[in-house]
């Protein structure tokens, strides 16, 4: 049995399935996978939850199977959250320094991050994160860490991350409703982000884009932080509509099409190519164009990335990303996607695979697992802030303490 205070887990309810991933903060500071459970998903449409109850019996069939794998009890988790409802956006804070010999304080930076929070959001919305990006110092761009410097006037920039405060709260009372702690809340792309980027990339400028069945994530770094988030409720589940539509075949089997025959691009090599399908009586049922399959995929597929090109090019982030685009999520796995999403973005892309974690690498190199490592290295980072700055960590962990009810 492993010392439980060095166990961070990750826990995604995604649409299509439940992830639990449970880690180890070794003595070194290293993160280490030890378990992965896993479920079938029913309750949830798009990203969100519509049935508590199938949802929790989903997620206690993951945590089970983590558990078992990691020899551990899991007591609380770092969730994974996502849905068309969450936004993101830039905005800057303003701080006065007041201290007598000017000298910026840890105090001084909280207050300039909580002045750029306060923001006027829909009704009903709270943030999710304030990410920061950089600071300034009486105009002076660019510092990192403004504590220990002098000067009367500190500004910040950070990212914020917001959604509806109800649909948060869905999957936190399922979690809870297990007798789990919720430790935070964390957005999938963000998380996802964390898993398969190094620091070199980030900096250089990165796309992630996480492709599940519900929603497709996506997050931008340049110059190291986080410049754009963003949220489309479409995804996998998508796709096998527009087959079962086209195809005139039941849903179970337009998803069985796409995982078998499915690609993300027409080549020449399946024109005219038919393939006779049977249900599940072994009656005769339809008979597939193979081209057609594929040019519907690749119709909804090209869209989705056309979607988020237009999202980003009115502030030319596109120019930046001199790392390129990285793939994850399980529709990351559909073929010649890779392909596509060059085609489309004029920009390298890969498959990303999860870096800087040891373990089992079965989990690790499977892109649909992205977003449950990243929860967990999130929770790393937060680990190594306890043990560093107790203080700082607790009061940046107000920042999720209107989304956790009471």
């Amino acid at each position: 049995m492993f010392d439980s205070s060095s166990i961070i887990v990750g826990l995604e309810i995604g649409t299509s399935k439940v992830c639990a991933v449970v880690g180890e903060m070794n003595d070194d500071g290293a993160l280490n996978i030890i378990g992965v459970g896993q479920a079938r998903t029913r309750g949830v449409r798009k990203g969100e939850i519509i049935d508590a109850r199938a949802v929790e019996e989903d997620v206690r069939h993951a945590i089970v199977e983590a558990e078992q794998m990691a020899d551990v009890e899991i007591r609380s988790v770092y969730l994974g959250v996502t849905g068309g409802h969450i936004r993101g956006f830039n905005n800057r804070g303003v701080h006065p320094v007041v201290s007598a010999d000017r000298e910026i304080s840890d105090e001084d930076v909280l207050d300039v991050v909580k002045n750029a929070k306060a923001i006027n959001l829909p009704q009903d919305n709270t943030v999710l994160h304030a990410i920061r990006q950089h600071f300034l110092v009486d105009g002076h761009d660019g510092v990192t860490d403004p504590v220990g410097m002098l000067g009367a006037r500190l500004e910040v920039d950070v990212h914020v991350v917001h959604g509806h405060l109800n649909r948060l709260q869905n999957a936190i009372r399922v979690v809870k409703g297990m007798q789990l702690e919720v430790n935070e809340v964390v957005f999938n792309g963000l998380a996802s982000s964390l898993a398969v980027l190094s620091n070199e990339q980030k900096e250089l400028g990165a796309l992630v884009i996480d492709i599940g069945g519900g929603t497709t994530d996506y997050v931008v770094y340049c110059g190291g932080v986080i410049k754009h988030t963003g949220v489309l409720a479409v995804g996998g589940d998508h796709v096998t509509n527009d087959l079962a539509f086209g195809l005139k075949v039941p849903q179970g089997r337009a998803e069985q099409l796409k995982i078998e025959n499915g690609s993300a691009l027409v080549d020449d090599a399946v024109k005219g190519q038919t393939m006779n399908i049977t249900s599940e009586l072994g009656l005769p049922l339809n008979t597939v164009n193979l081209e057609h399959l594929r040019r519907i995929m690749a119709m909804r597929l090209e869209e989705g990335f056309q979607l988020i090109a237009q999202d980003l090019a009115p502030a030319g982030l596109l120019e930046y990303l001199r790392a390129g685009v990285f793939l994850c999520g399980g529709g990351a796995r559909i073929p010649e996607i890779a392909r596509l999403a060059e085609q489309v973005l004029e920009l390298p892309v890969t498959i990303g695979k999860t870096s800087s974690v040891s373990g089992l690498k079965s989990t690790l190199d499977q892109p649909e697992f992205a977003t449950a490592i990243g929860l967990v290295r999130f929770g790393s980072f937060k680990f190594r802030k306890r043990e560093v700055r107790p203080t700082l960590g607790q009061n940046l962990k107000s920042v999720f303490s209107k989304l956790l009810p009471r």
